[in-house]
């Protein structure tokens, strides 16, 4: 993330205008809407339980501005005051007409008070516009969070996670933040603008129309520039991008790079994006450059003609001298609101588009209801049946066709077969992620249907390829699946798994909100947020060690053992065969020696069920589980009768 720019003056926000707070807000935020309008009203009637909220805040901020709008007013009468002292050389002391003490001091202190109520008014609709926001933010959060645990595992599959983590987290801090700054600005500005053109006409409407005839010249001016800057600032961010993204990859894949000598290709790429990123800096820089001075011109120009005007209409006795200063001044807050209304308005638009993609999130379809899944699954064995299965991810492109399998319970079932074949398929069908498009899979003769997802899944212990373990310490990692587990019954799934060894060796260190420094030794030991602190295999040991205390009536197993060592491997196996005794077992794999024990062997070709039998009875029949068995051990790498299971 690029670092925050705030450039200022008087409320304009040129960072802000420009979308320039960071890469992906410059690259996002130029994004729309596609139906601006429903989003918006959809957006308020979600904020009808803050109704009460938003309309005080409202209110406070209109009267804010009101305030502040009427000083100028207040202080021209001190300044014709002043004028007239001086031009019938009265003395406005207290030995003269004291009207420093009965006329002068109180304006002030008026004026004084005008602003002091200005910034409590501001800071308690600041306030309620905080606490409105956050609410509305938490509110919307929970909703997307209850929304995302009843939409089917295919939302997930087909969209990318930074994506689903973007709509969660950026997009309602988006909504927050326009709520709690953009509102009370246009509320402000709106006020401020009518304010200030009343007062200007109550003056004299001539130099009233003159300031007017300013509002759309400073506005079309804004807005051209800032335009065309947010595309120059959009491609500078965008080379900004691949200039990170070149130097990243090539850093991190820096042997890599030296191995096949390509450190010259590697420089002139960059010379090349870092070129392209100076002429879009400079480009960006200019424009950006060009705004304020633009802006400030218009309005010199427009102080120059008041004054002048001004000058002449005062010396005629139309207007003060008090009347002209007071127009000046309203000529500065007229200009103010224009300035603010070129950032809000792209907030606003990159606020809606924000909530119109948490929006979708709330329309996407929801898992089929679970109503009257009632059936109880304490007394289930394991017992699978599967009858005429046909499934697929695309409607259009057939998967799983039509596939028949029945399991006892205590079987141990692999299931082998070429990258696409439908094993990963299959077991998300078991475990009820996806719903089978024909056919029924039946557990202790039970429709899975009749079963709640939640109270299906409680009989499965499932060791994925891809470890998942949180930030938390290993005791509580390992009880993931068991959280009532006795830490005696932690230790022996660990020894099982053979983690005990390499856990009571661990010791961490923990700084606390103080800067503390703890230390956790052993099963109290924290994984960082990406386990990163310990290996690739004994992370997959601690998943086995996770799914051993769950003690679950089936056990799935994908790839359980591919991230240890053969020697470990061994250990493994033994302990799999003791967590699996008993109980119904799949596992897909592709080391072949892991499953040679198994009781039936699936090997699967394009969503069908091609061969079926245990290890003798293929290599008996010589078919495809039998070439690649023999590419594995027998060294059989090539050749022109290559089955499909070589490419695994």
């Amino acid at each position: 993330m690029a670092e925050q720019n705030n450039s200022t003056e008087k409320g304009f926000n040129l960072a802000g205008a420009l979308g320039a707070t960071d890469a992906t807000a410059v690259i996002e935020g130029g994004d729309k809407a596609e139906n601006f309008g429903k989003t918006l009203l959809r957006l308020i009637r979600y904020l009808k339980p803050q109704l009460p909220s938003l309309l005080l805040m409202m209110l406070l901020a209109a009267i804010s501005a009101w305030f502040l709008i009427w000083v100028p007013d207040i202080m021209k009468k001190v300044t014709n005051t002043l004028v007239e002292s001086l031009q019938f050389f009265t003395d406005i002391t207290e030995k003269g007409n004291n009207k420093f003490h009965t006329y002068i001091t109180p304006v002030l202190w008026t004026c004084v008070a005008l602003y002091v109520l200005n910034a409590l008014f501001m800071f308690m609709s600041g306030l309620i516009a905080a606490s409105m926001s956050q609410k509305v933010v938490r509110r919307m959060r929970y909703d997307v969070k209850h929304k995302l645990d009843k939409v089917p595992l295919s939302y997930f599959d087909a969209t990318p996670t930074g994506d689903v983590l973007s709509r969660v987290t950026n997009d309602i801090e988006m909504v927050s933040i326009t709520l709690q700054e953009s509102i009370n600005q246009i509320i402000s500005g709106v006020m401020t603008v009518i304010g200030v053109f009343i007062m200007m006409m109550r003056i004299d409407a001539l130099l009233a129309a003159i300031a007017l005839i300013s509002l759309p010249l400073l506005f079309i001016t804004s807005r051209i520039l800032i335009k065309r800057a947010q595309r120059e600032f959009s491609r500078q961010q965008f080379k900004i991008g691949q200039l990170n993204g070149h130097i990243e990859e090539m850093y991190t894949g820096h042997t890599v790079v030296k191995l096949f000598n390509r450190e010259d290709e590697s420089i002139v790429e960059y010379e090349n994006i870092n070129s392209e990123l100076l002429k879009a800096t400079r480009s960006s820089q200019f424009l950006a450059g060009i705004i304020l001075p633009s802006i400030k011109f218009i309005n010199n120009l427009t102080y120059v003609i008041i004054c002048v005007i001004g000058g002449m209409r005062a010396g005629q006795g139309i207007i003060t001298i008090g009347d002209i200063q007071a127009l000046l001044q309203y000529t500065r807050n007229f200009a103010q609101p224009i300035e603010q209304v070129s950032n809000i308005a792209n907030t606003i638009q990159t606020a809606i588009a924000a909530a119109e993609r948490v929006f979708q999130v709330f329309d996407l379809d929801e898992m089929t209801s679970e109503e009257g899944c009632s059936e109880d699954v304490s007394a289930v064995e394991g017992k699978v049946d599967i009858e005429h299965l046909a499934f697929s991810y695309d409607k259009n492109k057939e998967l799983i066709r039509d596939l028949s399998l029945n399991v006892e319970q205590g079987q141990s079932i692999a299931i082998v077969g070429p990258t696409g074949a439908g094993k990963t398929t299959l077991v998300n069908l078991l475990m009820r992620f996806y719903d089978p498009d024909k056919g029924v899979i039946s557990v202790d003769d039970t429709d899975m249907l009749k079963y709640t997802r939640s109270s299906l899944r409680s009989l499965y212990g499932m060791v994925l390829q891809d470890t998942w373990l949180f930030n938390g310490s290993i005791r509580d990692n390992i009880a993931y699946g068991n959280p009532t587990a006795t830490f005696e019954e932690i230790q022996e799934a660990a020894k099982k798994a053979y983690a005990h060894s390499f856990i009571t060796t661990m010791s961490t260190e923990v700084k606390d909100e103080d800067g503390n420094v703890a230390i956790f030794n052993g099963y109290d030991a924290v994984l960082n947020e990406d386990a990163s602190n310990v290996s690739v295999g004994q992370k997959q040991l601690l998943t086995i060690a996770r799914a051993m205390l769950k003690y679950p009536k089936i056990v799935i197993l994908d790839e359980a053992t591919s991230s240890v060592d053969t020697r470990i491997e061994k250990h493994i196996q033994s302990a799999m065969l003791a967590m699996t005794e008993g109980k119904t077992s799949f596992v897909i794999a592709h080391r072949l020696s892991t499953i040679k024990s198994a009781n039936v062997i699936l090997v699967m070709n394009k969503g069908d069920v091609v061969e079926i039998g245990n290890h003798d009875t293929l290599m008996e029949q010589k078919g495809f589980y039998y070439e690649l068995y023999n590419s594995q051990f027998a060294g059989q790498q090539e050749g022109e009768d290559k089955s499909e299971f070589e490419q695994t």
